[in-house]
């Protein structure tokens, strides 16, 4: 009995591999229909994603409402706490867009467009000014001359295109960003928000029954840990780069800079990548005043956004991120180079939450192995007393 057993076993094995290796052959054999609907079946899907990471970004915001709204003394209110959570991170963000839409963007486009129109006279008035400098001026040095001469015979027009532009935008929101797969993503996150708990405690549930009971604390920890670091950041930062557009904004138009709009947009926005953002979006906001406002407005323009960073890198920044992330500027620095060699601005942004979290699990199995190391040790020196 114990034979037909095991040989039943070793031809189901037999089968069981075969198929699978028909199946591979296939899929192989079929790579373009098989990737075809793959993508499909994703497309289908990704509002559903959407509306995941929607509900992973509200969800710190809704749970301080949440709390706020449970110490009210109506009991309708306690009782309802969570739906009005909701309701209320939703009405904010559409004032947030409504103003956005309204008084922001407007000013932010128009100045967009204006730029793009006269790109072409501020390149030749530019050259006009660098060919004005001495012959032994040090920006007149061969690495310059090069790259004056690559870019010489291009129509900066071509590539700054307004039609162009629109096209590009028009393109990436018919395919990102449909009216149905928006407003299905609202739904899914909507629920996901109301049924939070119930989610959470599932999925806890499940890793708890598959998982021994060390490596479960341990995901439960490092879960816990992760969020806690990317919520801090990614809120903390989104809000000190509003308050350092709008600061830079204010100054530059007191200043008389032109397009004081967009470029303080420009720099609050990169503002939110550590170190690397507020090097990029300067240079670029210094290039630009240079050439629309003469040398003399760039120089002041630096000194005060420069000031403006150095009271935000000093006072600002720490006080909306405080200690939520203890790690070196070096190990930000190299986090934030490598994430944007490998993933662009998304990687910049998200690569000192994702380096906070690797500088934990590394520190967690250091002091693991060091404290197996220091336990063997107290057993030799034991065993070592008693003989």
């Amino acid at each position: 009995m114990k034979t037909d057993k095991a040989a039943i076993k070793k031809w189901g094995y037999w089968f069981l591999l075969g198929l699978a290796l028909i199946i591979i052959f296939k899929c192989l054999d079929n790579f373009t229909a098989v990737t075809g609907t793959i993508g499909n079946f994703l497309n289908i899907i990704a509002p559903f994603f959407v509306g995941i990471f929607i509900a992973y970004i509200l969800y710190m915001p809704c749970k301080k409402i949440e709390d706020i709204y449970m110490k009210a003394k109506p009991k309708w209110i306690k009782k309802k706490a969570r739906a009005l959570s909701i309701i209320t991170v939703y009405l904010i963000i559409v004032i947030v867009i409504a103003v956005l839409l309204t008084f922001i963007l407007p000013v932010v486009w128009e100045s967009i467009v204006d730029f793009i129109s006269n790109i072409q006279t501020y390149y030749e008035t530019a050259m006009e000014r660098y060919n004005a400098l001495p012959d032994d001026s040090i920006l007149k040095s061969q690495v310059v001359n090069d790259f004056i001469e690559s870019i010489r015979h291009l129509d900066i027009r071509e590539y700054f295109n307004f039609d162009r532009i629109m096209e590009y935008i028009s393109g990436a929101i018919s395919a990102v960003t449909g009216i149905v797969d928006i407003v299905v993503a609202v739904i899914v996150s909507v629920y996901i928000l109301a049924e939070r708990t119930r989610i959470v405690a599932f999925f806890k549930r499940l890793a708890e029954a598959i998982f021994k009971e060390r490596t479960y604390k341990n995901l439960d920890k490092y879960y816990n840990h992760s969020n806690e670091i990317f919520f801090k950041f990614i809120a903390s930062q989104f809000l000190d780069g509003i308050v350092v557009g709008i600061l830079v904004t204010i100054a530059m138009s007191i200043m008389g800079v032109k397009y004081a709009p967009l470029l303080g947009f420009f720099i609050g926005m990169f503002n939110m990548i550590p170190f690397v953002g507020a090097i990029i979006a300067v240079g670029i906001s210094a290039i630009i005043t240079l050439i629309t406002g003469g040398l003399s407005q760039a120089f002041w323009m630096l000194v005060v956004v420069i000031i403006l960073q150095q009271i935000d890198a000093n006072i600002i920044n720490p006080k909306i991120v405080g200690q939520s992330l203890k790690i070196s500027p070096l190990l930000v620095l190299f986090a934030v180079t490598v994430g944007g060699a490998y993933f662009g601005i998304l990687g910049m942004f998200l690569a000192v939450p994702v380096i906070a979290i690797i500088k934990i699990l590394v520190e967690d199995y250091i002091n693991y192995k060091l404290a197996i190391k220091k336990e063997q040790k107290l057993k030799v020196e034991e065993v070592n007393k008693d003989n």
